[in-house]
């Protein structure tokens, strides 16, 4: 009896070895500590991530690498928008329910205010231009969307190139873009235009006024109230000054092909910050930081990178087909989105005064 008992142990053996060696992933780590991380993550096996609608910035691919790398941690999500976003982390801080928070930065800098999110330096954390993260960590930048000249080669002859070239006679009545009294995008572009015009985030006078004389030469078809990416599509739009993100995704997946030309204007741009954060006392603080390195390591910048949208980390290698629809462009300003805050009511006065006339 005793020997069977044996036997059958011994033939268990394996068969137990093998269902612990499947929790762990193949291969090396993405960076040192990675298997320990996923097995204390493993003991809470989730992590809840906020405002990560798989259809954007490519998270739904993010997702299916994450559970194919760590199949004992499941992953939620919901699709709120940044500022909602911020508002149900303050409504739950007794009990929260998610562990990590996706937004544009500008919104994490009001989750710091409130006091919702916990210090946490992810992978590449360093790398990263001091601008586009929180000096603890309490929120960072994962990609960015950058402004850029979206046009319509079948209704416009000469692609521009430059900010100057838009104020050219045969510009006139093409160019669209957002309010930036009301829309966060326009607020970027009017940051793009200062650059791009020889001022900067703290000197935004050059971009309104440019925006002004782009108006009074009868260039400007008009100023949209919420993003036209399907009146784009349609054939609608000459010039979209708007993100690069949107004209990639017309021309490589919505079918516009070769009709359409991203340009990222030669004289300066900016690249706006989109950010994520750990939540303070997040029920699954090791998934949750789990899923935060992932995201921040090269593999999940890149996987960023295929969705359209440029990686935050400097310097990370991408895919030879990726790096061609997304080609270097040194003349991209990190935004800094805590002084473009509190620039938002002169942007508003400086650009009713000089496109408006009020």
């Amino acid at each position: 009896m005793q020997g069977r008992k044996w036997i059958q142990a011994a033939l268990a053996l394996p068969l137990l070895l093998a269902l612990n060696s499947a929790h762990a992933f193949e291969g090396p780590e993405l960076y040192p500590g990675e298997k320990a991380l996923y097995a204390a993550a493993e003991k809470e096996g989730l992590v809840v991530s906020f405002d990560t609608g798989p259809e954007w910035a490519n998270w739904k691919s993010l997702f299916q690498n994450f559970k194919k790398r760590y199949p004992d941690v499941e992953l939620t999500y919901n699709d709120l928008g940044s500022a909602a976003t911020v508002v149900a982390l303050d409504k739950s801080r007794r009990r929260p329910q998610a562990d990590t928070a996706y937004y544009f930065a500008a919104s994490a800098l009001d989750a710091v205010q409130k006091d919702v999110v916990a210090p946490f330096k992810p992978v590449n954390f360093e790398k990263l231009p001091s601008v586009f993260h929180d000096k603890d960590g309490r929120w960072f930048t994962i990609h960015t969307l950058n402004v850029a000249f979206l046009v319509n080669k079948k209704l416009v002859k000469n692609v521009p190139t430059r900010w100057a070239d838009l104020l050219k006679p045969e510009y006139k009545n093409t160019v669209v873009y957002l309010d930036p009294r009301t829309a966060g995008a326009g607020q970027v572009v009017v940051f793009a235009a200062a650059y791009g015009n020889g001022g900067s985030v703290d000197n935004i006078k050059p971009g309104t006024d440019y925006l002004g004389k782009l108006q009074r030469a009868g260039n400007v078809q008009r100023v949209e109230g919420t993003t036209p990416y399907a009146k784009f599509l349609k054939g609608e739009i000459p010039i979209w000054i708007g993100y690069e993100n949107d004209g990639l995704k017309a021309k490589y997946a919505d079918g516009m092909g070769d009709a359409i030309e991203v340009v990222i204007p030669k004289e300066a741009s900016v690249a706006a910050p989109y950010a994520i954060s750990l939540v303070k006392n997040a029920p699954n603080p090791n998934a949750g930081k789990l899923w935060l390195n992932y995201i921040m390591s090269e593999t999940g910048q890149n996987t960023f990178a295929q969705g359209f949208v440029r990686p935050s980390v400097p310097g990370v290698k991408l895919a030879a087909d990726v790096q061609a629809r997304m080609p270097s462009a040194p003349q991209l300003r990190p935004l800094d989105v805590v002084k473009a805050s509190r620039q938002k009511a002169e942007v508003d006065r400086l650009w009713s005064q000089a496109v408006l006339g009020r």
